[in-house]
């Protein structure tokens, strides 16, 4: 079976594809045709975000793609600067009509401070008052699943705090030589699926020696390999292309990485991300 057929199911019962399309840096203007493109391969599981300001084209991609709506799962992400209620109530309206598809399957706080204090200051009140708003919207059907993004275990601990809901996922930096090993179990214990974003960090593991000999061992492309890591450490991965030939490259991923090596890229460190690193996620805050 394909991997585009695969799904993991949240604590809400609510399946989502264990690989989708990233579309950060991606024009709103190309979105479009991006998502028709992944969606004509097989991708159903298509990620955007307020910041990405293409919430407007990925609408547009989706509704012309010929697949029915129910069939495909939607992710938006509430913008990292909304930290107070009656905002995030706005912005995340403001998602629903630019992306016009009726409801969103999920949408997350995109980071739990706003990107210019990354890492920074308290927002425990403000990602609260975001999380309350995100809670509402979920229970009226606006959206089918909520979580956040970015979220390190204090973060969590501080929204549960006050939480009806807990997170259904939590996207993360995760890549061959990035594997936040204790934050991963901390997220399964409380029932959190892990998403996967930059699985190929940001294409600089593609000069990693270590990791490109263990691709050419299994026959397969450096990002072939960082994709299928992410997977089989129960995470959804989402890799960013607009390139059809890539997208497709993307999920043949028709291979089982041993558990000797899963290891070995569990332990390797590998986070220059040359320069990516002027971007709050990659700087090492």
């Amino acid at each position: 079976m394909s991997i585009l057929n695969e799904t993991y199911t949240l604590s809400n019962d609510v399946t989502i594809p264990k690989l989708g399309l990233g579309t950060w840096f991606i024009d709103d203007d190309k979105a479009a045709q991006a998502v028709r493109d992944a969606v004509s391969i097989g991708y159903r599981n298509l990620d955007t975000a307020q910041a990405y300001g293409n919430e407007r084209g990925v609408g547009e991609g989706v509704r012309n793609s010929g697949v029915a709506r129910d069939e495909l799962f939607v992710s938006t992400k509430l913008a990292a600067e909304v930290k107070d209620y009656e905002g995030a109530v706005a912005a995340i309206d403001g998602s629903l009509r630019t992306l016009g598809l009726g409801y969103i399957d999920l949408m997350l706080i995109h980071s739990p401070q706003p990107w210019d204090d990354f890492r920074g200051g308290d927002y425990a009140e403000g990602n609260r008052q975001a999380w309350r708003a995100l809670e509402e919207a979920y229970q009226a059907g606006k959206i089918r699943a909520i979580g956040v993004s970015n979220f390190l275990q204090s973060d969590l601990d501080s929204l549960l705090e006050t939480a009806s809901v807990t997170p259904h996922v939590n996207q993360l930096l995760v890549h061959a030589g990035n594997t936040p090993s204790e934050l991963l179990a901390y997220c399964t214990s409380k029932g959190i699926l892990v998403e996967a974003y930059s699985p190929i960090a940001h294409g600089e593991i593609l000069h990693n020696p270590e990791v490109r000999a263990l691709a050419e061992k299994y026959g397969v492309s450096v990002p072939q390999l960082c994709i299928r890591y992410t997977i089989q450490l129960g995470t959804v991965s989402l890799p960013k292309t607009a390139n059809p030939d890539h997208m497709r490259s993307n999920a043949e991923l028709d291979f089982v990485i041993s558990e000797a090596d899963m290891d070995a890229l569990k332990s390797l460190h590998a986070q220059d991300y040359g320069d990516s690193s002027a971007f709050p996620v990659y700087s090492g805050k």
